[in-house]
């Protein structure tokens, strides 16, 4: 099982992935919106913004979201690090519930460019 250092460093990586994104994928990072990442198993939430092509996470608390971001992520710690890793398809682990993703419908369509 992933731990929260673990998963904390997985955030900074995805976030520096989306800081050298190019193309239609650079315009998805650059959007500006409250995230949180739920971690189910450790039942910790990263909370912050992604804004300016980066994820700055700004808080780290026990137990589920305390506000409703505007993009919300919820997954186990094994799936964030192996995500980021490139080890599990996004696609496929959205589609069979591995990895839940709740945005507004005009996000997440550009969200699909970073995937």
């Amino acid at each position: 099982m992933a731990t929260i250092e673990e998963c904390r460093a997985a955030l900074d990586k995805l976030s520096d992935n989306m800081q050298r994104a190019e193309g239609d994928a650079r315009e998805a990072a650059s959007l500006d919106r409250s995230v949180s990442c739920h971690i189910k198993d450790l039942d910790v939430t990263f909370a912050g913004r992604m804004a300016g092509g980066r994820i700055e996470v700004h808080e780290t608390f026990q137990g589920p979201p305390r506000e409703k971001a505007e993009i919300r992520l919820a997954m186990t710690g094994d799936d964030l690090v192996a995500l980021v890793d490139g080890e599990l398809n996004f696609a496929r682990a959205w589609g069979s519930g591995r990895v839940r993703l709740e945005a507004g419908l005009r996000d997440l369509f550009r969200l699909r460019k970073l995937l």
